[in-house]
C-alpha cells in the first residue's frame, strides 16, 4: 500500500493553522503537602492511605 506524501492540489490550510511552532508549557507549581508521593501515601481528611 502506497502511502500519500503530498497533499491533494485542491487542499486549502484552514485559516486557524498556523507554521509557528507551539508555545512552551508553563511550570507547573508543585504543592508538597498535598503530593502524594511525598511519603507514598495519600491523605483525605487527616487519614493516610497507603496502597
Amino acid at each position: 500500500m502506497k502511502r500519500a506524501t503530498k497533499r491533494p492540489e485542491n487542499f486549502t490550510k484552514p485559516a486557524h493553522w498556523t507554521s509557528e511552532p507551539p508555545p512552551e508549557p508553563e511550570k507547573g507549581e508543585v504543592d508538597e503537602k498535598l503530593s502524594p508521593t511525598r511519603y507514598g501515601d495519600w491523605v483525605h481528611k487527616g487519614i493516610a492511605i497507603d496502597f
